[in-house]
């Protein structure tokens, strides 16, 4: 009966890596319910006219000395009314993989803003 349950447990989380809960919104799957309801709020952003366009798993290339190191598919490019874009990442459970990249993209571009949403 324990090997039951053990076995149910297991096919319970392993949808996703870091036992997160996949989410549908508007057609789209995201990593999350904190990411897919910061999504809902882009779009409610849209509609107020502060934001006028947002990319989801917007893919920045990283490069060092002209050297392709990895990508990083940021969760949100977010171009506001105004003109000016910020790099939105939603984030739960931080892996030093991720620390890494996030760090990485900062220093390669430090012109862009990066928001972390937690």
């Amino acid at each position: 009966m324990k090997n039951q349950v053990n076995r149910h447990f297991a096919k319970t989380f392993k949808d996703t890596k870091y036992h997160s809960k996949t989410q549908s919104y508007n057609g789209r799957n995201y990593q999350s319910i904190l990411e897919c309801n910061y999504a809902m709020q882009l779009d409610w952003r849209v509609k107020a006219k502060e934001v006028k366009e947002w990319i989801p798993q917007f893919k920045l290339d990283l490069r060092v000395n002209g050297c392709h190191i990895t990508n990083y598919f940021i969760d949100f490019k977010v171009i506001f009314a105004d003109g000016h874009e910020e790099y939105h990442e939603v984030k739960g459970y931080e892996t030093d993989v991720w620390k890494m990249k996030w760090d990485l993209s900062k220093a390669l571009f430090p012109d862009y803003t990066f928001v972390l949403i937690k």
